[in-house]
């Protein structure tokens, strides 16, 4: 685990951990003391929340120009931040050590971390979207064509995301555009491994997994001993990484006017509460 990775992201508040009174909505519909925003490694929420959004413009406007386009706005943001080119090149180190012959990147937050490596180590890069299709592009992005106009057949492929969690995005789309174009894919490289089963699920179809950082307690220790965290919110997240249904049973028991408050609130706390009622996650009288 990189001590420098874990730094950055609290540093740039990739990972929050929450005051003790006022836990994270999960879109699952469930509670807890800390929330992931990988993206926001490029340098900070407003750079992150930006860059979102062109990516949103620029698929909508051109799949065949958004390679290029996007590939032109890091480069900018590399050159500038001290946090993106760490973990750019970090990233870029990590997989110079494996034999592949391009690397892809899943729409929308894997491309923050799939491109500049695939420039610097001078690999084509496939841009992969939500739907399965993709487009081809060479290591200096200057001419990007539709992924079924190469003969892609044997070639090795390497998949770079922000983080992994059951791995469900490569199960319904990144694997199978891959091997649907005939190429292989038997490892893939991510920022964080979130330890809820990706590895298991992601072994079931033959790809190994390798992560600079995990949700686990070694990376709230270094939080807390770093003074980032306090320890009424470092034994939330230890008693969440124990078991997360019990934390948000126990947090219901001691909040006993959350979920109404929550609802009062309307937007996406009451969305967030609605759902976790329909998935009988918990009850109105909790």
């Amino acid at each position: 685990m990189s001590n420098q990775v874990i730094d950055a992201l609290f540093k740039t508040n990739a990972i929050r951990v929450a005051p003790q009174d006022t836990p994270f909505w999960y879109t699952s519909g469930t509670l807890g003391p800390f929330y992931i925003n990988t993206h926001f490694l490029i340098k900070d929420e407003q750079t992150a929340s930006d860059f979102l959004k062109r990516i949103e413009t620029y698929i909508a406007e051109d799949h065949l120009t958004m390679p290029k386009r996007l590939f032109d706005d890091f480069m900018e943001v590399y050159e500038s931040s001290e946090t993106f080119k760490m973990i750019t090149d970090l990233l870029t180190s990590k997989l110079s050590e494996y034999d592949f012959d391009y690397i892809s990147g899943g729409e929308r937050r894997d491309y923050f971390f799939s491109m500049l490596p695939a420039h610097f180590l001078g690999k084509p890069h496939l841009s992969i979207f939500k739907d399965g299709s993709s487009v081809y592009s060479t290591s200096d992005f200057e001419d990007t064509c539709d992924s079924s106009m190469v003969d892609l057949k044997g070639k090795k492929a390497i998949h770079v995301a922000d983080l992994i969690t059951e791995a469900s995005s490569y199960v319904r789309a990144w694997i199978p555009a891959i091997r649907g174009l005939g190429s292989d894919i038997n490892v893939t490289v991510a920022i964080i491994d979130r330890h809820q089963n990706g590895r298991e699920n992601l072994m079931a179809l033959n790809c190994d997994m390798y992560t600079f950082a995990g949700i686990d307690k070694a990376l709230f220790d270094r939080a807390f001993d770093s003074k980032v965290i306090n320890k009424a919110q470092y034994d939330l997240v230890m008693s969440f990484l124990e078991d997360p249904s019990k934390y948000m049973s126990d947090f219901l028991s001691s909040h006993p006017d959350f979920i109404s408050n929550e609802i009062r609130k309307g937007g996406k706390s009451k969305d967030r509460a609605m759902l976790a009622i329909e998935k009988g996650l918990i009850t109105l009288n909790n």
